[in-house]
């Protein structure tokens, strides 16, 4: 927290410095307002905004962006906002984006859209944090813009005014994101890699743009930007997940998978090879799974074809001592006790039902979160239409105390050719108050 502090401050001082400096003659390279265009009364073409097409392919892609996931508070209106999205710089609460003209974008037209998805800019010109994923929207078409746009206009108005954001010191100071742009924001529309086929483009263009899986698969650094391998993967800010690495054969990539595989994971949630829960089982059940069948399988097809990397972070496996092998021995027994039933005694799963915990990578990720919040908490495969009651985990929250889920995890991440670092009760502990 003090780096953060430290860091903030002086990009502060350099603000307060350019401030200071350009009524004297002088600029800072990048801290020009992007966009300058004049703020107009709702002129949008009306025909084109009502054409059931547009409407339509807007709905479309709006699902393959998943705006109604962060732009709708748990049991709330659609698109109302009021959604908390808690970051390392503060907490955010989405926007109401229906076509209210008091507190939704009722008297947005399409260039104050497009404004806000290419250069990350308010209908008032304001800049936006990018807790809005505006570095990957702007890789969205105008066209696909408007569509979206269109869609949301013809939603039923929702009169809802949601509460200010809560944005620390020095964070708070909004010209800092005029820093921040020059440092980590490169806008510009996708562009095609002329040597690939247009399926591996199509599936580029929905990873990097609509589908922003960088702004989970990345890690992040004390400002929020991006750091390190493009879906190289992180600890996803403000929540106690870890989303895997894309691109590495230890961790989520999907290089050595058949296409169809990825397809379907993508779509249903569940495959031979792996099984989705936490955030991305809702990705999938608000999101993917209403891709058409050619849209999946060219994310697939520019999924499998990422360059390999190093892992965010290795874990060590433990040299067998006598204490060691104790722990383990231990772990067994509760693994016995309260996992073989489903899982299985060799950890083989049942196929499309109970996940296989041998060779499952997202077991022996180097940090054992998600394994250890998956057995506090319990979880789901997403609904899907493809699998409408899937099985579920039960929560071991109540069941087992710290120590004894450390030791079958440890036990899990170390049994039938598994290797993984063990898991310690203060681990356990601290996912069970929820810190990071």
């Amino acid at each position: 927290m003090k780096l953060v502090v430290v860091i903030a401050v002086a990009l502060a001082g350099l603000i307060s410095l350019g401030l200071f400096l350009t009524p004297m003659g002088l600029s800072l390279v990048g801290l020009q307002p992007p966009d300058a265009t004049p703020l107009t009364a709702k002129t949008g073409d009306v025909a084109i905004l009502q054409a059931p097409q547009a409407q339509q392919m807007g709905a479309y892609l709006a699902q393959a962006g998943n705006c109604m996931g962060c732009h709708t508070a748990q049991n709330g209106q659609p698109y109302a906002g009021g959604h908390i999205l808690a970051t390392s710089i503060g907490t955010f609460i989405t926007p109401n984006i229906t076509p209210d003209q008091e507190t939704g974008i009722g008297l947005w037209n399409e260039q104050d859209f497009w404004r806000t998805m290419h250069h990350g800019q308010s209908r008032d010109g304001s800049l936006l944090y990018p807790a809005f994923p505006y570095t990957d929207y702007t890789k969205v078409t105008r066209e696909d813009s408007n569509a979206i746009f269109a869609y949301l206009q013809s939603l039923p108005a929702v009169k809802q005014r949601n509460a200010p954001h809560l944005i620390s010191f020095p964070f708070n100071f909004r010209p800092l994101l005029y820093l921040w742009r020059a440092l980590y924001f490169t806008q510009g529309i996708y562009k095609a890699d002329a040597s690939r086929s247009d399926e591996w483009n199509r599936g580029a263009y929905l990873v990097q743009g609509l589908g922003h899986c960088n702004a989970c698969h990345t890690s992040r650094n004390p400002l929020g930007a991006s750091q390190g391998d493009r879906l190289g993967g992180g600890q996803i800010m403000g929540s106690n997940w870890y989303a895997p690495s894309l691109t590495s054969l230890q961790e989520a990539s999907t290089a050595d998978w058949p296409i169809q595989d990825i397809t379907q994971v993508l779509k249903t949630g569940f495959a031979s090879r792996a099984v989705t829960t936490g955030p991305m089982a809702d990705v999938v059940s608000q999101s993917l799974q209403h891709l058409t069948e050619d849209d999946a399988r060219a994310m697939a097809t520019y999924l499998q074809s990422l360059p390999e990397s190093a892992p965010y972070s290795r874990g060590i496996a433990p040299e067998l001592t006598a204490e060691v092998d104790r722990q383990l021995r231990q772990g067994s027994e509760i693994y016995e006790t309260h996992c073989q039933d489903c899982h299985g005694s060799l950890g083989q799963g049942a196929p499309n039902v109970y996940p296989p915990l041998a060779g499952n990578r997202g077991v022996t990720l180097a940090s054992p979160i998600n394994a250890i919040r998956s057995i506090l908490h319990g979880g789901y495969a997403p609904v899907t239409a493809a699998n409408p009651r899937p099985y579920g985990m039960p929560p071991f929250a109540q069941a087992l105390r710290d120590e004894e889920i450390a030791l079958v995890l440890s036990y899990i991440r170390n049994a039938w050719g598994n290797r993984g670092s063990l898991v310690t009760a203060v681990q356990v502990d601290r996912s069970r108050k929820g810190v990071q």
